[in-house]
């Protein structure tokens, strides 16, 4: 049952019009858009556009004729005004993985007397991979990966370090980084910073130009909506432009694709960042689910954000459920849109949830995540996913072996 506090707040919240910008099941409470995010309305008529009237009839001219050539800085124009970016330092384009080797291996080769990509042991695993890979790549004398405890970040922060590679929102507890202080202090030892805006552009406000940051990767398909598998968006301030290079030189990122020189010539923008063919079906999707930011500030997005998460932990607190444990910070200053909790069963609960028409998502080893969008999720939702959470500990229905049965993907 939606109390009569929540029906309040919901009736009395000024973003929720938005709700019925997004296709959401009537029967389900989802709380998983830190993971994927739900389909904006215009998304569906958007694609069937590209392939029925772009593709089907106008065919290869739509390179020129809808500017498919164009949409990977468009959209990431688009995209840059959310995270405080001018025009001209965002891209749409690859994903985050890709992105992230594209950039630190820029980042190595702005700094050629350091060789260490400093991060921490709890940043999410495809970043460590993916320095992990270069590392191998290049050799322990070009480049070292050094993960640390977050207690020794700021004493890690040395001569020998070139590049700072850190994720603002923690993927397990939801932890928020301040990239304003971490960027200043990197910046102040010669270091360059990379943040990973996977689990915060779209709803916590970013300032990457006015706070000096250097580079940036995020998600497309969390917050920011543009569907499973959607392409991932990269920014480097424009200060790097001109002193830049990265190893994947594919033909859209040259000066002049189109005139098929023999010699890789990088164009002088942001583009250079580009690599392949843009995928123009994802791109489109990713374009179109952005509309919806055009009604709305980051700013009152967080707000929202804030109000949808401190009340799930008030009543959670309330509610004092047997092994059950907070992870996220109760400090609003602290944590981003999800409020994750530790379970010895957390898998198990994760399923029993879902069962319920609750969606959530469970991250090992024990931990489940209630993620919250405030473009589409209500103040009611959050009592009804508390109400299933009780029930679920109540009658230790999670302790059903159908629920502990692993699935690929959890």
């Amino acid at each position: 049952m939606i109390s009569d506090q929540f029906r309040h707040m919901d009736e009395q919240d000024s973003l929720a019009h938005l709700r019925s910008r997004f296709e959401l099941p009537e029967n389900k409470v989802y709380l998983d858009g830190n993971s994927l995010g739900a389909l904006p309305r215009g998304v569906a008529s958007r694609i069937d556009r590209v392939v029925r009237e772009e593709w089907g009839d106008d065919l290869i001219a739509s390179w020129n004729v809808h500017d498919w050539i164009g949409l990977p800085a468009r959209v990431g124009d688009r995209i840059g005004r959310l995270i405080g970016a001018a025009p001209g330092q965002v891209v749409c384009a690859d994903s985050i993985s890709i992105n992230l080797f594209k950039l630190l291996a820029a980042a190595l080769s702005m700094q050629h007397n350091r060789n260490v990509i400093l991060s921490l042991k709890d940043n999410f695993p495809t970043d460590l991979y993916m320095a992990q890979g270069l590392a191998g790549l290049l050799g322990p004398g070009r480049c070292q990966l050094q993960a640390v405890p977050s207690k020794q970040l700021t004493e890690s922060l040395t001569d020998d370090v070139a590049v700072l590679m850190l994720t603002q929102v923690n993927f397990r507890d939801g932890r928020l980084h301040d990239i304003e202080r971490l960027t200043r202090r990197a910046h102040e030892r010669g270091i360059l910073v990379l943040w990973d805006l996977a689990h915060s552009a779209g709803v916590v406000p970013l300032e990457l130009d006015a706070w000096q940051v250097d580079m940036a990767v995020g998600c497309g398909y969390k917050y920011l909506n543009g569907g499973p598998g959607a392409p991932a968006f990269l920014y480097l301030a424009h200060r790097h432009h001109a002193s830049i290079t990265q190893p994947l030189s594919g033909w859209m990122g040259h000066v002049k694709p189109f005139d098929f020189s023999e010699e890789y010539l990088p164009s002088p923008d942001i583009r250079r960042f580009l690599a392949g063919t843009p995928g123009i079906l994802g791109m489109a999707a990713m374009d179109a689910a952005l509309d919806v930011f055009d009604e709305v500030t980051v700013g009152h997005l967080r707000e929202k954000s804030v109000a949808l998460t401190q009340a799930f932990i008030d009543l959670l607190d309330e509610r004092e459920l047997p092994g059950i444990s907070l992870l996220s910070p109760k400090d609003p200053e602290q944590r981003g849109s999800q409020v994750s909790i530790a379970h010895e069963q957390a898998y198990a609960i994760s399923q029993a949830l879902i069962a319920d028409g609750i969606i959530v998502d469970f991250r090992a080893p024990d931990v489940v995540r209630f993620g919250f969008s405030p473009l589409y999720n209500r103040f009611g939702d959050v009592g009804a996913a508390l109400d299933s959470l009780q029930d679920i500990i109540k009658s230790q229905c999670f302790l059903d072996p159908v629920h502990g049965q692993r699935k690929t993907v959890t």
